[in-house]
């Protein structure tokens, strides 16, 4: 996968930490602006599953395979596989990364407090199921660990796997409240224990359509998912509870949008913050609004929710940047433009499922675990991010500058 990293020109300098996120990039053959580089493109829409996150009204059913999913494990490759243990498998991002880890890990074990949901889990794997994380733990030469169980646990685990120097992939937010997320990332730093955050918009196509402005501006990111009842249905209650879960849904779809801003703005001195629980009652917001403001007066506006319906639409997305090469829109459906600055309007159609993103981020995990994860976002960025959302205002609204 290929990002574009904010150079001194704007948006020229390359990253890499896996090649095939450059085949996502669109449904169809479309060529990005020359500066992006022409990329060849394969259709990815048919790899949504309503079990990712933003998916409204998911459920997980413990016999639930991804689409496009083996399985069996790929046995297919000739060279050693690194071990891998999953914690958690009741996460409704787990089977987004079941593909990957079939791939290209060998899974030694696979936990969750649901046994039915771990040996589902498991079986395509061929791997054995845990009661506990102490069991899944308990034995010799883990390369990494998966980390997707609730919120408020994952401090603990997390120093499990530090204690054991076991390198680690953890869900955001990596904790129920800042000083959860800041105690592992410490932790984890303070003992040279590898550790990264699927922030998987990075380098995704929709941060790499709106980079085309240049020297962004101005931007506009909403990412509406389905209700919050899918969390009940869904095998995770305790993200309707605020002190288990650490927030709604500007906590949990935030993350995503507030990194991207920050690597294309700068670190705002300004940040506005408006949470809403009135349009379900629940006691986490369904609706939340950040307007993020740099010293410098560019501009990013952020909009997340658990307002969209019950449907197989998903959700409702759409995203704007202006900057110094023109300006850049996407929407619901893929549908994208850029306009330079001679007026010059062209078109593509992207996709912006985000489910098939975590199959590429396990790749990336798989491709750089010999050297810490470089290149992958870390947790020290995931603190940044978080610092911006867990507002220490409890009312909702926060004004820092």
């Amino acid at each position: 996968m290929e990002f574009l990293e904010h150079g001194p020109d704007g948006y020229t300098t390359f990253a890499r930490f896996a090649s095939p996120v450059q085949k996502a990039l669109t449904k169809r053959g479309d060529v990005l602006q020359p500066r992006l580089q022409s990329i060849s493109a394969i259709d990815l829409s048919n790899r949504s599953h309503p079990e990712a996150t933003e998916a409204p009204g998911s459920s997980i059913n413990a016999n639930d395979q991804c689409e496009g999913e083996s399985s069996a494990v790929d046995h297919s490759s000739s060279a050693p596989r690194p071990s891998a243990v999953v914690l958690g498998a009741s996460h409704w991002h787990a089977p987004l990364y079941r593909a990957g880890l079939a791939r290209r890990f060998r899974v030694t074990a696979v936990q969750d407090p649901d046994p039915a949901v771990a040996r589902a889990f498991a079986e395509p794997l061929g791997a054995p199921v845990a009661a506990s994380v102490d069991e899944a733990l308990d034995q010799d030469g883990i390369d990494v660990a998966f980390v997707f169980c609730p919120h408020h646990e994952m401090l603990e685990v997390g120093r499990k796997l530090i204690g054991r120097g076991i390198p680690f992939v953890i869900e955001k937010p990596a904790g129920a409240n800042l000083d959860d997320l800041r105690a592992i990332e410490e932790e984890a730093r303070s003992a040279a224990v590898p550790a990264t955050v699927a922030l998987v918009q990075r380098g995704a196509p929709i941060d790499t359509w709106l980079r085309q402005v240049g020297d962004i501006v101005y931007e506009r990111m909403a990412f509406v998912a389905g209700p919050p009842s899918r969390y009940r249905s869904n095998g995770n209650p305790w993200m309707l509870e605020p002190g288990l879960s650490g927030g709604g849904s500007l906590m949990n779809l935030g993350p995503h949008f507030v990194d991207m801003a920050i690597r294309h703005l700068g670190h705002p001195v300004d940040v506005v913050q408006k949470l809403s629980t009135t349009l379900h009652g629940e006691t986490v917001d369904d609706h939340a609004t950040m307007i993020l403001t740099t010293g410098t007066g560019r501009e990013a506006i952020v909009e997340v929710g658990y307002a969209f319906p019950d449907s197989p639409l998903k959700r409702y997305c759409s995203f704007t940047a202006a900057g110094s090469h023109g300006f850049a829109t996407v929407d619901t459906n893929g549908d994208a433009t850029f306009t330079d600055q001679s007026g010059v309007t062209k078109s593509a159609v992207l996709e912006v499922d985000s489910d098939p993103l975590y199959d590429v981020f396990v790749t990336g995990v798989a491709d750089t675990l010999t050297t810490g994860f470089a290149g992958l976002p870390t947790l020290a960025e995931l603190v940044t991010t978080m610092e911006l959302i867990w507002s220490p205002h409890p009312e909702g609204t926060a004004r820092r500058g």
